[in-house]
């Protein structure tokens, strides 16, 4: 334990901050380096309420690679498989599916990580999920002082030299991590600026319920959170558990001063105009005060410094439309872990390092600041925010026409995000595709419309990226124009080397199929050529392949098989789940009659 004089207390890194960034950055430097002293200085006392339940599926590798899967599974959370939405063009619910409820099967649970757990997430209780991972970190050996604010940042121009602690203790280290939130201790004291675009200040209204009844209960323990969108917000309906329930109201800060209510009243008056939302609480009754909290997106100039890192929303904070907020902490105190093992072999280029991580981890913030952008610009359901949604759409440089929009979502990167992989704000390409198409009426990938395909080189230079593997950083070939990014590798490799020797697109796809078949499984090759072909759309999109027609040559044929399940209407959803759990008691039956025995 750090005493209180004024000696200095010496580490190799200090984590500001004990929330999922920080410790994910302090579980995993220990994990990977066990020699290094980390030590995490939280000024609150775990378990402490925090808002932000809702996960993504990209948050569940990070746990199971800090070692914590088993632990977080235990808790009993609510296993979130998708969501269901108001929002868009109209007020008709329809599903977003991470694993499609009609083939979620009943397991017990503590699951392992495996199957189709792989592909879902969890809604925690903040206050012992954040618990849960400070105590595993703690178990590795990373000292964790609660209950211990940090007074002062020391510093010499962009190097911080030391955390001041009530009664004057000095702590010093060789690096020193910001996961302090949305405080940016570390961030203001260094004087890193961060943009706040405007046209997304949004205030949250928020309160938990006993008793709140579940939208949809799919196998055991899962479920789906409940997003409704009103004239002038939206509301969010997050089971934590068997009797707690999250709710929170969404509104621009503009319209909340206006409506002269009270954050209660208007909070209250919210719910009970919501049918769905308001027959769920019927039987239930709030826990607490009504709390209210900014939700502004912000990013800051630059993540790293001379010996420090912010992570987490230190670093930024996208709208919580898409729940991507512990997703974005989760990754970026994984990179900062991985960036700082790296300088410590000194085997890289600490600022080829550095400036991976600054580059990545704002482009991912900026991402998920765009798609919140496009969301509410293109929420229809929005009947008292007309005005405010078109200035979103105006002051993004947004316009609403759907190749328009498709094209201004794809300036973000679609190809650097993740190495290989074409995706961009945790969505696959399909997925984003899926949305616009929702919103607004979009048919047509690039791939879909055009049959020659010239790759692109021109004035891109050699550069590299970096893939994060078992506690490396492992440099990758790309080439560079401007601020996008084309790796020479997975996805995009393959194309590549194909694309250098043929620009007809039927031959493309034949070739890439003889590859694919190479390397995977018959049952996968197809959905690994949908793959592709994303990847393909991507590279059309940043220009990295000159698409053009020629009537002449046949087009490429659609290989996409039935992945409508992943969006769907409520009622498609609703048919579903009927139809297989109709086939299930068929099954049954049949089993029983023959005499056979259920597993």
């Amino acid at each position: 334990m750090v005493g209180h004089s004024a000696e200095p207390a010496i580490f190799d890194v200090a984590v500001v901050g004990g929330g999922p960034a920080g410790s994910t950055v302090s579980t995993l430097l220990k994990k990977y380096q066990p020699t290094l002293r980390v030590a995490v200085f939280e000024g609150a006392r775990f378990p402490r309420p925090h808002i932000g339940e809702s996960q993504l599926p990209a948050t569940m590798p990070v746990i199971f690679e800090m070692g914590c899967w088993d632990k977080v599974e235990a808790a009993g959370f609510p296993i979130k498989i998708g969501a269901s939405y108001t929002w868009g063009r109209d007020d008709e619910t329809w599903e977003i599916n991470f694993f499609p409820p009609e083939d979620f099967k009943d397991q017990p649970r503590p699951a392992p990580y495996e199957g189709q757990r792989k592909y879902t997430a969890f809604q925690v209780e903040r206050g012992l999920y954040d618990k849960i991972l400070l105590d595993h970190a703690q178990g590795l050996g990373v000292e964790v002082f609660e209950e211990s604010p940090i007074e002062e940042v020391l510093r010499e121009g962009d190097r911080v030299t030391g955390l001041r602690r009530p009664g004057g203790e000095i702590v010093t280290a060789r690096y020193y991590i910001d996961a302090s939130g949305a405080r940016g201790f570390l961030r203001r004291a260094m004087g890193i600026e961060s943009h706040a675009p405007k046209e997304l200040r949004n205030i949250a209204i928020y309160n938990y319920w006993d008793n709140a009844k579940w939208a949809i209960e799919i196998g055991v323990g899962g479920t789906r959170i409940q997003i409704r969108s009103l004239p002038y917000g939206w509301i969010w309906f997050i089971p934590l558990g068997p009797t707690v329930t999250s709710i929170g109201l969404v509104c621009p800060a503009d319209y909340y001063k206006k409506s002269g209510k009270t954050a209660e009243q208007l909070y209250l008056d919210s719910i009970a105009s919501q049918p769905l939302i308001a027959d769920l609480v019927s039987g239930a009754h709030v826990t607490g005060p009504t709390q209210t909290t900014k939700d502004w997106s912000h990013l800051c100039q630059r993540l790293a410094g001379d010996n420090w890192f912010l992570i987490g929303e230190a670093a930024g904070f996208a709208d919580p439309i898409l729940s991507a907020g512990m997703s974005l902490a989760h990754h970026s105190g994984r990179h900062a872990a991985y960036t700082i093992l790296e300088l410590e072999r000194g085997e890289l280029d600490a600022g080829w390092l550095k400036r991976l991580y600054d580059e990545r981890n704002r482009q991912g913030i900026e991402q998920h600041i765009r798609f919140a952008h496009f969301w509410y610009a293109s929420n229809g359901c929005f009947t008292e925010l007309k005005e405010y949604c078109g200035n979103i759409a105006k002051d993004a440089g947004l316009k609403l026409d759907p190749r328009q929009a498709w094209e201004w979502l794809a300036l973000g990167g679609f190809t650097s995000q993740y190495v290989g992989l074409a995706q961009a704000a945790h969505w696959d390409l399909f997925g984003a595709k899926k949305m616009v198409d929702m919103f607004l009426g979009f048919r047509e990938f690039r791939f879909q419309v055009y049959n020659q395909f010239r790759l692109d080189l021109k004035d891109a230079k050699k550069d590299r990226i970096g893939a994060l593997r078992e506690g490396r950083v492992l440099p990758v070939e790309c080439f560079r124009r401007g601020r996008h990014l084309l790796p020479n590798s997975g996805h995009f490799g393959l194309l590549i080397h194909v694309l250098k020797q043929t620009r007809d697109g039927v031959k493309l796809v034949d070739a890439l199929r003889k590859e694919i078949a190479k390397r995977h499984q018959p049952e996968h090759c197809n959905q690994v050529l949908n793959r592709h072909l994303e990847a393909l759309e991507a590279m059309i999109q940043e220009g990295w392949v000159d698409a053009r027609l020629d009537k002449s040559r046949p087009m490429i044929q659609p290989t996409y098989e039935n992945e409508s399940k992943m969006f769907r209407s409520t009622a498609d959803d609703e048919r579903a789940l009927m139809e297989a759990k109709r086939q299930r008691e068929g099954m049954a039956s049949s089993m029983l009659l023959s005499g056979q025995e259920l597993e």
